[in-house]
């Protein structure tokens, strides 16, 4: 009788309380909706990866053909070619470009002109609107044998640099370009997690005669660490992926031992083709893959005495 008595107060105090706020829970159905149409739903698709699909017949009239893709594509020299190219690019990107925003939020917020700040901080984020269509242009006019770059270098004496022509040089060029194109995306989520901090803390690490550097390290990067850890985890999430956009217009022929990237290859072999079956079989094994390695992460940040995000 008691229990009974419980569960009808809790129905009451729901309807009390859905009564009082349904206008929060109208606001959410739109996402929810949006969420199930446009983010699961397309989850079925991954079907077709163990499917001989045809478009004439759909997803699921397709004849099934078990692993055979994968064996395909896992026999593929290609493909494995294409899976190093991608590690190689993403691990540059890691290791260069992902501490460098940290570095210039830390600058930044120990600057004390909030003018100079505000510049500064707008100048960094600028090349985060630009498209790698863009980009691409730029970096080719300034890098090219004929390009600004190398006509200065030429002007001073020296013989031009292959910029892009070199593969190991093209890799250079890609990260920093990368670099210079989200650094500012990043450092805007280092600063808000600096607004965050105890100033209090930093004050009392400067009368106890801590220097700059002291207060940075040992107050200041201590508590973003979880932000600076939650985006590392994401990051080497996506290690074995890679947008197209950025390899495919910097890339040229001449570079394409370096260039040929997962996104890349699954379009000329993949998406080009119409082998949309080959395409997902390779989508959804960089996807466990990557859930892989940000569990992986996870647990090792963990250990480290660190949060995670799990």
């Amino acid at each position: 009788m008691e229990k009974g008595q419980v569960q009808a107060k809790k129905k009451t105090s729901f309807g009390v309380y859905f009564r009082g706020h349904w206008q929060l829970y109208a606001m959410l159905l739109l996402p929810v909706i949006y969420m199930v149409l446009f983010k699961y739903k397309p989850m079925l698709g991954v079907i077709v990866a163990f499917e001989d699909f045809s478009i004439f017949q759909g997803m699921w009239n397709s004849p099934w053909v078990g692993l055979a893709n994968f064996k395909e594509v896992f026999s593929s020299s290609t493909f494995w070619t294409a899976l190093k190219n991608t590690l190689i690019l993403n691990l540059g990107d890691l290791i260069i470009g992902f501490p460098i925003p940290i570095f210039l939020a830390l600058f930044l917020n120990e600057l004390r002109s909030n003018g100079v700040r505000k510049v500064t901080q707008t100048l960094l984020y600028l090349p985060n609107f630009l498209s790698w269509v863009i980009i691409s242009g730029i970096v080719t006019q300034l890098f090219s044998s004929s390009g600004l770059v190398n006509n200065v270098i030429e002007a001073l004496g020296f013989s031009t640099v292959p910029f892009l022509s070199n593969s190991f040089i093209w890799r250079i060029v890609y990260w920093g370009t990368g670099v210079w194109q989200a650094a500012g995306y990043s450092l805007i989520i280092y600063l808000a997690a600096l607004m965050a901090t105890d100033v209090s803390l930093s004050e009392a690490a400067y009368l106890d005669g801590a220097t700059r550097l002291q207060r940075i390290w040992h107050v200041t990067l201590p508590q973003i660490s979880g932000t600076v850890t939650t985006l590392l985890i994401m990051q080497v999430g996506r290690l074995v992926t890679i947008s197209f956009d950025r390899p495919y217009m910097m890339s040229n022929a001449v570079v394409s031992d370096a260039a040929e990237v997962i996104s890349t290859y699954v379009y000329s072999v993949g998406l080009a083709a119409g082998r949309f079956d080959f395409a997902t079989a390779v989508g959804l094994f960089q996807t466990v893959v990557g859930v892989i390695m940000v569990v992986s992460a996870n647990q090792i940040i963990k250990k480290m005495g660190q949060e995670g995000i799990m």
